[in-house]
């Protein structure tokens, strides 16, 4: 085959996908746009790159070089977004750490990611220095406070972050290299093992912010991001690089409100008094927010918020949308950069009836620009478009992590057969929708049937009374498995066994669902809350722990 590759004239610039040319117009033609801090304060996006310059500068006088690994725990604050930046655009790997993993966990990943340098909220100073004896390759710690006074400590500190960062020079020459080098990295939640590292390299980030920011643009009207939408994160910037959102916030030049610690009250403050228009969460903060009494008479209208992590209940939704919310469903996981999927609407999708409308906002999505999204049998044959067969979602996208770091044998699992394997259930229906089913590990096999756990604790939550509901499979002796709920009443309401058993077989009458999939009445349990991951993901590993 004769070499038809573009030869490019010695002159020429490659033009390489750094995080750097994402901010290349903002700061040309947004200058001015604003970045608030809690509100508290208050610069613009051109004071923002000369902190990024500033920050290069303070960890180059530290000896952050290309290839060192910097360690970032904070909340969501403006010293967050100017590492997101800084550390990669110096040719060094920012390191979002989980501050809500277990204190033997964080200590693996800051020793397994390499953190040589860590910048940390006072807050999480009492931490650090409990894991002091057990890190092997931190040399140098930064503190960062918010106007209160530091911990007392034996922790040596390198300096505190607003002291560096104003002594040092905004002129630092950010040059080009390979757009292939790691930017960052973060560590999955999954609930068995030690947590895998994952990586992504600037071209990743480049990609899936144009991606994903292509399909939030491109629609006309609802569930859209355009320039005069004002951005607050309300995912962790440690979880996934807040699902990246905050780099197409600075590439599209947005008004962007950073909340620090989610508190409900003060969230809702911003959302106010900023007059936010655009966020991300998990379903647990959405519903935190909805049932806040200091904003059960705000006006939420005009709030448009993607939501993933965990399904989106019909339930949920529609509280949401009756309060004026544009709330849709986002997929993706930590692996996938992550967003693959969103379940915008077209012109044809909306209708007078409210509940199809919910529906809709609850599937799992259309895939975004650039995803080879596939939904395929045990043969890796795609599945009929039937809204009814069944299959995993296995992908291929520019910015699916490439493997696990230092995890070989799990990368090559994760990437089996060319594709990335997520391990999620769905169909596809006629129109391109996809509906995740299940997570293979939860599906119920139960009277030789296949029940959805993700369905039945979307139909326990049509309850009234009921706030949210855990399903898993349990040992039984005749069918298998049988499904077990856990459920949450909404506060000062009393629901009973019978009412939910009811309801279930209700649908199992009109052939809604198999009564295979109705819980027998010894199990269904109330309790108070149900445990959650560090992410806010419903942690089934628990549940069934205490059923074994």
């Amino acid at each position: 085959m004769p070499d038809n590759t573009i030869v490019a004239t010695p002159s020429a610039y490659t033009y390489p996908l750094l995080v750097k040319q994402l901010l290349l117009n903002s700061v040309n033609l947004h200058g001015d746009q604003e970045i608030t801090y809690r509100g508290e304060m208050r610069y613009t996006f051109r004071d923002f790159r000369a902190r990024v310059g500033k920050l290069a500068s303070a960890l180059t006088a530290l000896g952050v070089r290309h290839g060192t690994t910097v360690a970032v725990m904070d909340w969501d604050s403006h010293r967050y977004l100017e590492s997101y930046f800084g550390i990669p655009m110096m040719g060094a790997t920012m390191f979002t750490v989980n501050v809500r993993l277990s204190p033997q966990q964080i200590a693996y990943t800051l020793n397994d990611s390499e953190a040589e340098v860590v910048l940390v909220h006072a807050d999480f100073v009492p931490l650090l220095e409990q894991l002091k004896p057990e890190l092997k390759n931190v040399r140098q710690i930064v503190v960062m406070a918010d106007g209160q006074a530091v911990p007392a400590t034996s922790l040596s500190f390198a300096g505190e972050y607003e002291a560096l960062v104003e002594a040092a020079s905004a002129d630092f020459e950010f040059r080009d290299f390979d757009e292939n080098t790691k930017a960052a990295t973060f560590y999955t939640t999954g609930t068995t093992g030690d947590p895998k590292g994952v990586c992504y390299s600037h071209r990743q980030i480049v990609m899936h912010t144009l991606g994903t920011a292509l399909s939030l643009t491109s629609q006309p009207e609802g569930q859209r991001l355009h320039r005069d939408d004002v951005y607050m994160p309300i995912t962790p910037m440690f979880h996934v690089l807040a699902w990246g959102v905050p780099y197409i916030a600075m590439l599209l030049g947005l008004r962007t409100v950073l909340p620090g610690r989610y508190v409900p009250d003060l969230l809702l403050k911003l959302q106010r008094e900023e007059r936010v228009t655009f966020s991300h969460c998990v379903p647990t903060i959405l519903q935190m927010l909805l049932q806040a009494p200091s904003g059960a008479d705000q006006d939420l209208s005009g709030w448009k918020i993607i939501i993933g992590g965990s399904a989106l209940s019909p339930v949920l939704c529609r509280a949401a949308v009756e309060r004026g919310i544009d709330v849709f469903a986002g997929y993706g996981m930590s692996e996938t950069g992550p967003v693959v999927a969103l379940a915008q609407l077209s012109a044809d999708d909306v209708t007078a009836d409210l509940g199809e409308e919910v529906h809709l906002r609850c599937l799992t999505g259309r895939p975004v620009p650039l995803v080879d999204f596939r939904v395929v049998d045990a043969d890796m044959n795609d599945v009929p478009r039937d809204g009814k067969t069944q299959g995993e979602i296995v992908l291929r996208a520019p910015f699916l992590t490439q493997g696990y770091f230092k995890k070989p044998e799990a990368s090559e699992e994760l990437w089996a057969g060319g594709y990335l394997h997520t391990q999620d259930v769905a169909v596809v229906r006629p129109d391109g929708f996809v509906q995740i089913v299940d997570r293979i590990k939860d599906v119920i096999k139960t009277g030789g049937e296949w029940v959805s756990s993700i369905e039945v604790e979307g139909l326990i939550g049509e309850v009234p009374g009921v706030q949210e509901s855990a399903v898993v499979g349990v040992r039984d002796e005749k069918w298998g498995e049988r499904p077990m709920a856990y459920v949450v009443c909404k506060p000062g309401v009393t629901v009973d066994v019978e009412a939910i058993r009811l309801h279930l077989l209700g649908l199992v009458e009109s052939n809604r669902i198999s009564k295979y999939a109705v819980p027998d009445a010894e199990r269904i349990v109330f309790v108070a809350e149900i445990p959650k991951t560090s992410v806010g993901k419903i942690n089934k590993k628990v549940l069934r722990e205490r059923t074994a």
